[in-house]
């Protein structure tokens, strides 16, 4: 709807590959709707994914022994977080939805992306013991994983050689967005798109197109183990 504001934090080196369209898609789809669409094009802003004592200006709380996790929530309640960081905790705090676009890596994400993840969800920022998971500092917004995979839909299922695709989104859905307070929508998923036809690939794209037509009329999921593990 109107007024809604979309973050998409997107991680592929080439913007002609099936991600950067999804990516592409995504912007297009949503702004038509009315949303304002960002996009932290990770690769193109070559972000540093690795957590340092860079990442606080100024003095260290405690000069004797570095602890990342007690500086950076130190600097950013006295405001003294790098730029780049302070640059991706705004648009987060304005982003009614966050959109996750990249290529599945060893059942995980590309590693840029888990930096974004590691420097920008700063405690204080994105959760505050006991405020997380249902409680969490983000809370009222929403996130979604869109990806894409080597491995066919067959591979990832219960009884494959690679588990169920659910058991790799419970540690990024669930341990990283849902702890942040975050309601997460279902993943978005284009299996295994280096083997199918140019026609399936589009199709993967008209698919995502149409999904996003809808929704925000969509339900978040069920954040219990049970949707990862039942």
């Amino acid at each position: 709807p109107p007024g809604k504001k979309v973050l998409i934090v997107y991680a592929h080196q080439e913007p002609k590959s099936l991600n950067g369209s999804l990516k592409r898609v995504a912007v297009e789809e949503l702004s038509k709707q009315g949303c304002s669409v960002t996009v932290s094009d990770l690769y193109a802003m070559q972000f540093e994914p690795r957590a340092t004592r860079n990442d606080i200006v100024g003095c260290l709380h405690n000069s004797e022994e570095f602890n990342y996790g007690v500086e950076t929530w130190e600097a950013y309640k006295r405001g003294s977080l790098s730029s780049d960081v302070v640059e991706e905790q705004k648009k987060v705090q304005e982003a009614d939805l966050l959109i996750f676009q990249f290529p599945l890596y060893w059942f995980s994400m590309p590693a840029i992306m888990k930096g974004w993840m590691d420097r920008v969800l700063v405690q204080g920022f994105a959760h505050e013991f006991p405020n997380c998971y249902d409680s969490g500092l983000l809370k009222n917004k929403l996130a979604l994983f869109s990806f894409t995979t080597g491995g066919t839909k067959e591979m990832y299922t219960k009884g494959s050689i690679s588990g169920d695709i659910r058991y790799l989104l419970w540690p990024m859905q669930h341990g990283i967005m849902h702890f942040c307070g975050v309601k997460v929508l279902a993943p978005h998923i284009c299996f295994a798109p280096e083997y199918v036809s140019e026609e399936k690939r589009k199709e993967m794209l008209i698919a995502w197109a149409e999904r996003l037509k809808t929704l925000w009329k969509e339900k978040p999921i069920n954040c219990s183990s049970e949707w990862y593990f039942k």
